[in-house]
């Protein structure tokens, strides 16, 4: 196998303000987000980082979708440093998450040929990329609608599309179905399945356990920032349910913190 990620000794911390203070119940002025984390991903699978609300899974992806900085630690992807290179980094990804908006006042037709200018991608090359992913997501009948009036689903539909404009190899998603019908996820998690048939690489947070089971190759648990099983989902899932497994190792670590 290729290693196409490599993520070592990542660490991150945040400041709370008083009010975080009040809803984390503690009296600590940090909280500690990723926690010395190390893990790897290879060519053509999907990984799915799995873990409750809190575990530190998004920080791990906007470290390494760049948008953020770790503390220390680095992460290479397809060879690339997120810290020192991040800019070459954005050229090889796509990143897609629920908590980045659209600008509700364009168009789908406006934003994949604005966000195509900013990865430099040919006209003829445009079109056909356009042409097909309106096709598969059915957003053709409403390329000339405002986002702000199109439904939560279909914005969803947009904002894969143009996170997908440049074709990356390398495609990282934060909970890609947060928020979205069974219909809507299900057109995005058989896309993803595609994705992978193609070749390509993609990381994929959720704390979804039939997501995980459905389309991952191999699965990280994620706890209070640090990775407590990293696998391949034969391995994990040989005895019991991927379910089963996670509230085995959830419990133990909760009472190890106790």
């Amino acid at each position: 196998m290729t290693e196409i990620l490599k993520v070592s000794n990542l660490s991150k911390t945040f400041k709370l303000s008083l009010k975080q203070q009040r809803i984390e119940k503690t009296k600590e002025k940090k909280k500690t987000a990723v926690n010395n984390l190390s893990f790897s991903a290879y060519k053509g699978e999907i990984f799915g980082l799995l873990g409750p609300n809190g575990a530190g899974k998004t920080t791990v992806l906007r470290i390494l979708s760049t948008m953020i900085k770790p503390d220390s630690g680095d992460a290479l992807i397809d060879g690339v440093s997120v810290v020192a290179q991040s800019e070459l980094v954005r050229s090889k990804i796509g990143f897609l998450t629920s908590e980045l908006k659209l600008e509700e006042f364009f168009t789908p037709n406006y934003l994949f040929d604005f966000f195509s200018d900013l990865h430099k991608i040919p006209s003829e090359i445009r079109a056909e990329r356009k042409q097909e992913l309106f096709d598969k997501f059915g957003i053709n009948d409403f390329s000339e609608v405002k986002v702000a009036n199109l439904s939560t689903g279909m914005k969803q539909k947009v904002s894969l599309v143009i996170s997908l404009v440049h074709n990356p190899e390398i495609i990282i998603f934060d909970e890609p179905t947060n928020g979205l019908d069974v219909l809507t996820a299900k057109v995005v998690t058989d896309f993803l399945i595609e994705l992978k048939q193609e070749g390509k690489t993609i990381i994929v947070s959720t704390h979804i356990f039939s997501i995980v089971e459905k389309i991952c190759d191999r699965v990280g648990i994620l706890i209070d920032g640090r990775m407590i099983i990293c696998d391949t989902m034969e391995n994990v899932t040989s005895q019991k349910s991927l379910e089963d497994v996670f509230f085995d190792v959830y419990a133990k670590v909760v009472g190890e913190t106790k």
